[in-house]
C-alpha cells in the first residue's frame, strides 16, 4: 500500500514536472515571436486628468509609425535577449537608430525599481513570488535602465499574454515637454497575436515626493501594434546590427557589472553637458572597453 502511494506520489510530481517544462517552452516561444521586421504604431492618448490647475493642459494624442527590427541577440534556456532597431528615412537609402532593448529573465529575483528623478531602488524578490514567472527588463537606447517587472505568461483560449505593473521615468515623447511629474506607473500587457503583436498600457502620470503620497496627475491609454512583415525589409537594420553587435556587447556587459553590485542606482541626466546616448551614438571615440567603461561610469553616481 505504501509502495502504491509512494509511486502515485513521484508520478503526480513527474506530470506537474512535465507540465511546467512544456509551459515555459510556450513562454520561450511567445517571447520569440516577438522578433523580425514590424510595421509598428505608436498610439497614445491622455485620458483622464486630475490637476486641480484650471489651467492645466494635458499631452496631445499622439500617432507615430515605422519599421522595426527585432533581432534575438541572447537565446537561453532562461534568458532571452531581444534589441530592437529603427530603420526611418527614405526606403531606398534608409537610416538605422538603435532603439529600446527587452530582456526577458525566467524566475528573476533581483530587480531595479524606478523610484523618481533618475534613481531605481534594488528590490530582491522572495524565489516562491517568482516562481514560473519571467521577467521583463527594458532598457533604454544606451542600455542604460528604464523599467522592469515579473509576471506570467498566460496561455488561454487561443491567447498568449503577460502583464505586469512597472514603475519607469517618463517616455521620451513626454520628458522633453513635461516638467509637472516624474513618474509613469506603467501597467503593461504584451499580446501576441495572428499579425504580430501588441503592446497595451494602461499608464499612470504620478507626482513623487520624498516623504509624501504619491499624487496621480492623469491617466493615459497606449496601444503599439507590431504587423509582421518580410524580413527582408529590414535587411539595412538586420546588416547594422551584424555591423556593431561587438560594441553593443561591451555596452551591456558593463552595465552587467553596475547591476551585478545589487544596490541602489541613481544616474547623472548629463555629462558635459550632454546625454549618455549622444556619447555612445557618437561613430568615433567609443568603439572600445576603456572608452565605453569610463563613459559609463562617469553617469553612475557613487
Amino acid at each position: 500500500m505504501k509502495k502504491s502511494i509512494v509511486l502515485l506520489c513521484c508520478l503526480a510530481i513527474s506530470a506537474i514536472s512535465l507540465q511546467a517544462q512544456n509551459k515555459k517552452e510556450l513562454d520561450k516561444k511567445s517571447i520569440k515571436e516577438m522578433c523580425g521586421c514590424f510595421e509598428v504604431t505608436f498610439n497614445f492618448a491622455e485620458t483622464f486628468n486630475y490637476s486641480k490647475d484650471s489651467l492645466y493642459k494635458p499631452s496631445h494624442n499622439e500617432i507615430s509609425k515605422g519599421l522595426e527590427w527585432a533581432e534575438l541577440v541572447t537565446d537561453e534556456d532562461n534568458k532571452i535577449v531581444i534589441q530592437h532597431l529603427l530603420q526611418v528615412g527614405n526606403p531606398a537609402e534608409p537610416m538605422v537608430v538603435k532603439h529600446w532593448r527587452q530582456d526577458w529573465l525566467y524566475e528573476n529575483t533581483d530587480l531595479y525599481s524606478y523610484n523618481a528623478d533618475n534613481t531605481w531602488k534594488y528590490i530582491k524578490k522572495p524565489a516562491n513570488e517568482v516562481k514560473g514567472q519571467w521577467t521583463q527588463k527594458v532598457y533604454q537606447v544606451d542600455d542604460s535602465p528604464r523599467y522592469e517587472g515579473s509576471g506570467s505568461w498566460v496561455h488561454v483560449d487561443g491567447k498568449d499574454y503577460w502583464e505586469n505593473t512597472s514603475n519607469a521615468p517618463l517616455p521620451r515623447r513626454e520628458y522633453t515637454t513635461r516638467s509637472d511629474y516624474n513618474l509613469t506607473v506603467r501597467g503593461n500587457r504584451v499580446e501576441i497575436t495572428d499579425f504580430g503583436w501588441v503592446h497595451d498600457q494602461d499608464n499612470e502620470k504620478v507626482i513623487r515626493e520624498a516623504g509624501k503620497e504619491d499624487v496621480v496627475l492623469a491617466q493615459e491609454k497606449g496601444i503599439n501594434n507590431y504587423v509582421k512583415v518580410d524580413d527582408s525589409r529590414c535587411a539595412v537594420a538586420a546588416k547594422w546590427w551584424k555591423d556593431n553587435a561587438e560594441k553593443w556587447a561591451l555596452v551591456r556587459n558593463k552595465w552587467d557589472q553596475v547591476y551585478a553590485r545589487k544596490k541602489d542606482l541613481s544616474l547623472e541626466e548629463k555629462v558635459e553637458n550632454k546625454q549618455l546616448y549622444k556619447f555612445l551614438f557618437e561613430e568615433e571615440g567609443y568603439n572600445d572597453k576603456a572608452s565605453i567603461d569610463g563613459v559609463i561610469d562617469s553617469f553612475v553616481k557613487k
